[in-house]
């Protein structure tokens, strides 16, 4: 093969590359700046892996009841589904159970046999880990369309922000 075929085919490859990550990107910076806010209530963790560094490891009420909604259907690695939830008054979701409609759809994916809303992990600044050990609530924001969501900041038990 020749070398300039190559040198070609390695750049367009690379354009490609950064290409999709850009278009990512600009979609998540679409879903943060225009999303629909939705509240998702943290779930207990093992109070040794809440601060690991310079992140804290998260875990979602919800994935509780979606757990328990799937059944004895079990899930296969990387399969995407879509919650259908409602929101309370302040605006926390909940899985619906059969009762009345959704609100919007969350999107999930399972990831290691587990339900995955986006993200398990909030990562911060460097010696600033107390600040979110109040930490009760994830700030989302959400797709209605797609049912994305993206994590955007952490609230207290009063909702204010982290």
């Amino acid at each position: 093969m020749n070398t300039s075929l190559v040198r070609v085919s390695i750049a367009l490859g690379g354009l490609l590359v950064l290409g999709a990550v850009n278009l990512s990107i600009i979609g998540k910076e679409r879903i943060r700046r225009d999303g629909e806010i939705v509240y998702l209530e943290l779930a207990p963790v093992d109070p040794r892996s809440l601060m690991q560094g310079d992140y804290m490891a998260l875990r979602f009420a919800l994935t509780r009841d979606l757990d328990r909604l799937a059944g004895p259907t079990p899930a296969r690695e990387g399969e995407t589904r879509l919650a259908p939830v409602t929101l309370d008054a302040r605006r926390v979701a909940h899985s619906v159970n059969g009762e009345g409609g959704a609100a919007l759809n969350l999107r999930y994916r399972i990831r290691g046999g587990q339900v995955w809303l986006g993200t398990n992990a909030f990562f911060f600044e460097e010696g600033t880990a107390e600040r979110y050990t109040g930490a009760r609530y994830g700030e989302f924001r959400v797709d209605r369309a797609s049912g994305e969501a993206v994590l955007v900041g952490l609230r207290d038990a009063a909702f204010a922000p982290l």
